[in-house]
């Protein structure tokens, strides 16, 4: 079975795009593999690049599918999602996933309670909310298990989450420093349960898809 940073008591810190990109089942789908548990049928978190004109089979999520779309337009037989999007198909949806003119996507696999069956389709921008001390938030998903947010920080704007289950965090745009790490566009970091998330935005600000909770509830293909 294939495993990649698949122990969540250790933090990971990537940058995503000096990773190889891997080939998939379908021509002209490519995949940057963050974390993984298994084989094509996995628990996985990855990002995905659609090169113009390419599709990928039908197929049913069993375990659920969750994407931030970061470039380009993703489209399926329900619509079309261009940057900005997220995304949430829980367990038994399907679809058959393409992209005309090419698109990348941050995408999690295998990650939804197995009853789950609320799906999300929003544009992340129209959930943010007014400014304080320099940070703006939007909830995209909220659950028993789980949050999931966008936060807009302004320059020098100072962010610390300790909350329970663990941090997980993908900068779309911007940067930041992690203890003095650089944090910039495209890094991915996985901070295990009991580490909190300490982060000062650049002279740019900062921009990051966040998820909190769900490393409490590391559900795979065969659990």
């Amino acid at each position: 079975m294939m495993q990649i940073n698949a122990d969540f008591t250790k933090a990971v810190l990537l940058q995503t795009g000096d990773l190889p990109w891997h080939g998939s089942p379908a021509a002209g789908v490519e995949r940057r593999m963050l974390d993984r548990i298994g084989e094509e049928v996995a628990r996985a978190t990855s990002i995905v690049r659609f090169k113009p004109g390419h599709s990928f089979d039908a197929h049913t999520h069993g375990g659920g599918e969750e994407f931030v779309v970061l470039e380009g337009v993703f489209s399926d037989e329900h619509g079309d999602y261009p940057a900005g999007s997220y995304v949430r198909n829980p367990p038994t949806t399907r679809h058959t996933p393409r992209s005309d003119a090419g698109c990348t996507i941050f995408v999690k696999l295998w990650q939804f309670d197995a009853d789950d069956r609320t799906p999300v389709s929003i544009r992340m921008e129209d959930r943010l909310g007014a400014p304080q001390d320099g940070i703006r938030r939007g909830t995209l998903h909220s659950d028993a298990r789980e949050c999931v947010s966008l936060i807009q920080m302004a320059p020098g704007a100072h962010l610390y989450e300790a909350v329970e289950g663990g941090i997980e965090a993908l900068m779309l745009n911007g940067a930041a420093t992690v203890a003095d790490t650089p944090f910039a566009k495209g890094a991915w970091l996985r901070q295990p349960d009991g580490q909190p998330l300490d982060l000062i935005a650049g002279p740019e600000g900062a921009r990051l898809w966040m998820k909190t909770g769900h490393l409490r509830h590391v559900r795979t293909p065969a659990a």
